[in-house]
């Protein structure tokens, strides 16, 4: 599991997606969402702006991310 620290109250879904390497760029990122790859805290997420928050847990193509 990768762990991000925010220093902010939110990151966007696919500023996350970019920052942790998991897509390579923004178009990738948005493919990934849109295909339905994405799930947060265990339930599909399609909202590319979605505002991800400390504690939330991200899964992508087998990948998690744990938002501190």
């Amino acid at each position: 599991m990768i762990t991000f620290e925010i220093d902010t109250e939110y990151i966007e879904l696919i500023k996350l997606l970019k920052a942790t390497r998991i897509a390579d760029s923004g178009a990738m990122a948005k493919i990934l969402v849109e295909n339905g790859e994405v799930t947060r805290n265990g339930e599909l997420e399609f909202r590319k702006r979605a505002k991800i928050t400390k504690g939330e847990i991200i899964t992508v193509l087998g990948q998690s991310v744990q938002v501190v």
